[in-house]
């Protein structure tokens, strides 16, 4: 994904932080182009830019694209940011399972950077949903196969702050109840 887009990470809901102007220009650039980067690109735009029918739509035709004529990484990568759609959406039970299948297939494969990313996305899944145990647990797999894999320094960082935020849930929730 642009990587460039992002500007941060928000510590209490973990989205991402972008320049809504800089992301709309971009996907102007990007227009209809059908290539699988240039789809997944703008799964993601729209995603971030709160545009969710479009971003599923996109994100289905992302995944056939991918099914047909990409790698295996590539139908991961597709079927994870597919998943992170679902997310956005609400439907947290269809995103945590198909992150699950992800994640597991990418271990299975020895890809450890497409792991923790499966990982990472399923970790802000529970985090959205109230299961900041399971989202703890998440994150931290996907920071030990981040620091494994030799990810770079903001990746790290997203993670960490993942993980604190899911502590500082989960005790403000064990204090409330």
């Amino acid at each position: 994904m642009p990587v460039s887009d992002i500007k941060g990470h928000d510590p209490e809901t973990l989205r991402e932080i972008i320049d809504p102007h800089e992301c709309t220009e971009r996907l102007a650039e990007l227009g209809d182009q059908r290539s699988l980067p240039a789809l997944l690109e703008r799964v993601w735009l729209l995603k971030v830019l709160g545009k969710l029918e479009d971003a599923l739509v996109i994100s289905e035709q992302s995944v056939r694209v991918a099914r047909m004529g990409g790698t295996r990484k590539d139908l991961l990568r597709a079927r994870i940011l597919h998943a992170s759609v679902l997310q956005f959406r609400g439907a947290y039970a269809a995103a945590h399972q198909e992150l699950t299948t992800c994640a597991e297939e990418a271990d299975g494969q020895g890809w450890t950077a497409l792991a923790a990313f499966a990982l990472q996305h399923r970790g802000k899944v529970s985090y959205d949903a109230g299961d900041y145990a399971d989202a703890r647990a998440d994150f931290k797999r996907a920071l030990f196969l981040r620091q494994e894999a030799g990810a770079p320094e903001d990746q790290l960082e997203s993670t960490l702050l993942a993980i604190e935020a899911a502590e500082r849930r989960r005790a403000s929730a064990s204090v409330a109840s």
